[in-house]
């Protein structure tokens, strides 16, 4: 039936089935591929001419062979929904490099609304055999395939990847609303509408959700173009949506919701049972209707935007704690002016850093300036740092050296650590202090430091020091020693105190000495300057030093005998009726007569008496070179003596002992005209016996 031909060369490629014409079998093939195939297959001649087409492309897109074939391809694609640049195909025809996997769209009119992609190869048609090769082409084939699904699947996964990267950037309940609407608006919405319930934009946390229960909602962010159907324009921010624009009733999951005519997508903003909202997604004009996998990538977004809502409400929380804990005054300015002139700012940034500031007076007119920080941000480094700040207020009542009050206070912070680590292993509390004392009678300043801060002084004349004490180990760490020094500062020097330095480096030294070396400055506009070079959640305080005027002070020394009791005594009565102070000078002579009998008795040389006028207290100090401290203690019926300290406890509205290098200091203080002193007083350490 079939002629048999001989079998081709190497060249022209394997041999055809034995009995059949490679002409029959070229030509079944091809009838077969343009008959059944479901692949595109296009053919042109040189005029650019449609002459062969794929017949399942005709069926599946409606279009008759008369209405295409023999048509220019411009005019005959068109038809197809498909607009075609025929320079693009003469560039192939005339030689020039074949056209691979060009995305094509098209609307074909027998699917109306629905936009087709296509994937279009086209290549050189030549004469078959090897002489053909090398002569012009007798026209173009194309092949073509409908990629749509492929496009439309990476389309929605690229737009979910968008939203876990744009949506949630901020912690602000608002602002993630507003994402979520920039990122389906315009491409998957025409326009977007998301409503939040009255808890949530009120900062408290979401409710569960009742079945069959439509929560009141409000606009919170809406975004794109035209009118939401019979309802009018798009609703404004605050407008009550539902019932409404989310049907009768909240779906509990993505659902197609069909209102005047249209088919919106709806969608709850719902974290484990709790609603936070809803969102309605109004498709675009002319695009295909939503489908299953729609409202698949809208589950997947919600959940997303839901979860960034929780967070957000999360840090409103946590932000007003932290904010109200994070809140402290500073000591009137009464207590402290005769020491320093004290100029603070914090610079919030809503982390909550736990840094704290403190100004707090000593007696003997001294004042304790106080900076640190709680290491890693967040509300229990917030709750840490006020336990901490009034671990020091506490602490700075025992009169400790500042070094002797950090290694107290690293005790605290160990215990702290203790009792957070079974729940939270991660974050122990450590955290960076700095505690400078400031004595104006003599100009001395004594600091410590543990951790890293800003600690920097400048001397009237403009010579900056910034190494006035070592960096330490932080409290909770690896504990005492603590770095400690001691400077004679002349008054009107500034010192500078800011928490940890080591995190964002700090400013220079050289912008240091600019915004304090100014003595006509005040620390108010000092600690502008130095605000601005401050990080976020850092907090500052500027000190000018001063001195005690000579007239508020009366120093006397006392011979290490008890008949030189009586001459002490009437001096310090003399000199408080000098000072015309509303106190008692028979009040002031008993505390001086029991002090000073005390230190002669059984202290040690030099004994010093000392009397400080203050605005609301008067001061007396009684210095010798012991090292043991008195004792309150009650004497028996037959006692002779053991009554001295029991008598100025009654007397005094505050005593106290402080050490210091060699020797202590024992000091009262008695209120003038009525005024209450601040609360030093409290029993020392046991170790020698009153007088």
């Amino acid at each position: 039936m079939f002629e048999d031909v001989p079998p081709p060369s190497a060249a022209e490629g394997a041999a055809p089935a034995r009995g059949v014409a490679a002409s029959v079998l070229d030509r079944a093939v091809l009838d077969t591929v343009f008959r059944q195939a479901s692949v595109g297959l296009h053919v042109l001649d040189r005029d650019l001419r449609l002459v062969r087409v794929t017949g399942a492309v005709l069926a599946t897109r409606g279009v008759a062979a008369e209405d295409v074939l023999g048509r220019p391809a411009t005019e005959a694609y068109r038809v197809f929904g498909v607009e075609v640049k025929e320079d693009v195909l003469r560039e192939v025809l005339d030689g020039g490099p074949p056209m691979r996997d060009v995305l094509v769209r098209g609307r074909p009119p027998v699917e109306a609304g629905g936009e087709r992609v296509y994937s279009v190869s086209v290549y050189p048609l030549r004469p078959p055999g090897a002489e053909g090769a090398d002569r012009p082409p007798i026209g173009l084939v194309a092949t073509v395939t409908d990629v749509t699904e492929r496009i439309r699947a990476q389309q929605r996964l690229g737009l979910l990847y968008e939203a876990r990267e744009r949506i949630g950037r901020t912690l602000d309940v608002e602002r993630t609303a507003g994402e979520l609407v920039e990122v389906t608006v315009p491409g998957f919405a025409r326009s977007v509408v998301v409503a939040l319930t009255d808890a949530v934009l009120r900062g408290k946390p979401p409710e569960l959700r009742r079945p069959g229960e439509s929560p009141l909602l409000r606009c919170t962010a809406v975004g794109g173009s035209g009118a939401l159907g019979a309802d009018g324009p798009l609703p404004e921010p605050g407008a009550v949506l539902l019932p409404g624009l989310f049907g009768e009733r909240l779906p509990d999951g993505p659902e197609l919701v069909r209102k005047d005519g249209e088919v919106r997508l709806v969608a709850p903003l719902s974290v484990r049972g709790q609603l936070l909202g809803a969102v309605a997604f109004r498709p675009v004009p002319g695009a295909d209707a939503y489908t299953e996998d729609d409202l698949a990538l809208v589950e997947g977004i919600t959940a997303h935007t839901a979860t960034c809502l929780e967070n957000a409400l999360r840090f409103t929380r946590e932000h007003i704690v932290m904010t109200a804990l994070q809140s402290w005054p500073l000591r009137p300015e009464g207590e402290t002016r005769h020491a320093v002139e004290v100029a603070q700012r914090h610079r919030p940034g809503g982390t909550g850093a736990g840094s704290w500031f403190d100004v707090i007076p000593l007696p003997g007119a001294r004042v304790a300036l106080v900076v640190g920080q709680v290491e890693r941000p967040g509300l229990s480094a917030v709750a840490t740092m006020g336990r901490l700040r009034t671990a020091v207020y506490s602490l700075a009542t025992l009169d400790l050296s500042p070094h002797e009050l950090l290694a107290r206070l690293h005790a605290v912070t160990q215990r702290l650590a203790r009792e957070q680590a079974p729940a939270h292993d991660a974050d122990e509390p450590a955290a960076s202090c700095t505690i400078a004392v400031h004595d104006p009678v003599t100009g001395r300043l004594e600091l410590a430091r543990a951790g890293a801060s800003l600690c920097v002084a400048v001397r009237p004349d403009g010579s900056l020091d910034a190494d006035l004490v070592e960096e330490g180990p932080l409290l909770g760490g690896e504990g005492p020693p603590f770095a400690c020094s001691s400077h004679l500062l002349p008054e009107g020097s500034t010192l500078c105190l800011a928490s940890s330095a080591r995190a964002d480096g700090g400013p220079s030294q050289a912008r240091v000495a600019a915004a304090l070396a100014a003595p006509d400055r005040g620390p108010q506009a000092m600690a502008d300057d130095l605000a601005a070079l401050l990080a976020p959640e850092r907090v500052l305080l500027v000190a000018r030093t001063l001195r005690l005027p000579v007239t508020d002070i009366a120093e006397w020394d006392v011979p290490a005998e008890l008949s030189a009791v009586a001459p002490v005594r009437h001096a310090a009565e003399e000199r408080v009726r000098e000072w015309a102070l509303g106190v008692d000078p028979l009040t002031v002579e008993l505390i001086v007569s029991e002090l000073v009998t005390n230190a002669v008795r059984h202290g040690a040389p030099p004994v010093t008496l000392r009397l400080l006028r203050g605005e609301s207290t008067l001061t007396l100090e009684v210095r010798d070179g012991a090292e043991t401290a008195p004792h309150l203690r009650h004497a028996k019926a037959g006692d002779e003596g053991g009554r001295g300290l029991h008598i100025c406890s009654t007397l005094a509205d505050a005593w106290g002992v402080r050490y210091e290098e060699e020797g202590k200091t024992v000091w009262a203080e008695v209120a003038l005209d009525g005024a209450s002193p601040p609360g030093w007083g409290g029993a020392a350490p046991a170790g020698q016996a009153s007088g």
